[in-house]
């Protein structure tokens, strides 16, 4: 019999309409941004979104970094396995959001917000690069009123599964403790993506609040460099920080796994119940 996993999945982030676009060196030197950037908007970033709609033929796809990761994991999974929370604008936008995860299968659950317009997020692309501007906008008003709401917090009680970025942070930090504590007082799995280096940099007192109730955490090289940084580690080893950060506190007896990704290079996998770092090509 197959396993039912309705509802098994539950993520949280920033759903944002990427706009995508290659574009020059300059256009990043004209905004004072670095080729692998992922940064929260400034005002002096805001004329750059219509910039690249008007002078480098912009392609407008959904995003968000949890949405599109549960949009590929339903396209995997059983048929309504997924679920995703976040803010959005009451916008043509939101529909456009709301139609490409329909057409993947995952369940929405967002909170929108009638006075604010559905996030952005530009991406430049130079070559293998890609930097990111992410103008949050609605995303930003997220409240955890929103996911305790009974309907909502069935949502959160029939999963099994969490996955909450890095980035929601800036948004609710309120609906990451709720979550994580639920999912520790029954004994689910929580994890977590670090998702850019400023959320280790600025958050850090988040990031240790959260920890040990964290089962798996995600991140790359860049974020592990920063966590290692902002958490005082003393090494800037990838393999000695994974699994350092492994072997922090735990809120339960649930080993913790950490995944450092390194782009084309290996993958190094630490956890708190084996001494072996072990290292993928």
């Amino acid at each position: 019999m197959a396993q039912n996993l309705r509802g098994a999945l539950v993520g949280f982030c920033n759903p944002l309409l990427d706009i995508s676009a290659v574009v020059d060196e300059g256009l990043l030197a004209e905004y004072k941004l670095n080729a692998d950037d992922a940064i929260m908007a400034s005002p002096e970033h805001l004329p750059l979104f219509q910039t690249l709609m008007d002078k480098y033929n912009a392609q407008l796809l959904p995003g968000g970094s949890a949405q599109n990761t549960l949009r590929g994991a339903q396209l995997l999974l059983p048929a309504d396995s997924a679920v995703f929370f976040g803010a959005v604008g009451a916008d043509e936008n939101a529909r456009l959001l709301k139609g490409a995860a329909d057409k993947a299968g995952l369940r929405t659950n967002y909170m929108v917000n009638e006075e604010k317009p559905t996030g952005t997020c530009a991406l430049l692309i130079t070559g293998k690069h890609r930097s990111m501007v992410a103008n949050l906008s609605a995303a930003e008003s997220y409240d955890v009123s929103h996911v305790t709401a009974p309907a909502n917090w069935a949502d959160i009680e029939a999963a099994r599964l969490y996955y909450i970025t890095g980035f929601f942070f800036a948004v609710s930090d309120a609906s990451i403790d709720a979550v994580a504590k639920h999912a520790l007082a029954n004994n689910k799995t929580f994890t977590m993506n670090l998702s850019a280096s400023f959320v280790a940099e600025f958050f850090t007192s988040h990031v240790e609040k959260t920890l040990p109730m964290i089962n798996i955490l995600f991140g790359n090289e860049v974020e592990a460099a920063a966590l290692a940084k902002a958490l005082k580690l003393g090494t800037s080893d990838i393999r000695q920080v994974a699994k350092r950060v492994a072997d922090m506190p735990r809120a339960s007896d649930r080993p913790r796994m950490v995944v450092f990704t390194q782009g084309a290079q290996s993958t190094v996998v630490a956890s708190s119940d084996s001494d072996e770092v072990r290292v993928y090509p």
